[in-house]
């Protein structure tokens, strides 16, 4: 269930980033989509009743190894990873993307990139 609300997530920010005209709301659809794939990755690292993947002495077995019973109770630390990296570049293109959009408007005065293929002549 939560699977197919992902899903949803990610077909409304793309309806919204293919049909609209506005160059904001397509911008908006694109982070929706960027938080669906998000919302999905950590999905996939989660564990029920899973614990911390950080080791200390209470998880090693007696002869120093990490025990198995730590092993499948731990939760993925890989996508939680890859996640927040995810969310570090994507604050980075979306900054990118509001000020190209400041740009237009100060040249174009509008948002709607119908009217700025006009423009071009």
């Amino acid at each position: 269930m939560l699977y197919a609300m992902c899903f949803l997530m990610f077909t409304i920010g793309l309806l919204c980033a293919v049909i609209k005209k506005n160059m904001v709301k397509i911008i908006i659809g694109l982070a929706i989509m960027e938080y669906a794939v998000n919302l999905f990755l950590i999905m996939l690292g989660y564990r029920f009743g899973g614990i911390a993947p950080i080791i200390d002495k209470t998880c090693l077995s007696p002869d120093g190894n990490l025990s198995g019973q730590f092993i499948a109770a731990s939760v993925d630390p890989l996508p939680q990873a890859l996640v927040l990296t995810s969310i570090v570049i994507g604050l980075g293109t979306l900054a990118l993307m509001v000020s190209i959009c400041i740009r237009t408007y100060e040249k174009y005065g509008t948002f709607d990139i119908t009217k700025i293929r006009r423009l071009q002549g």
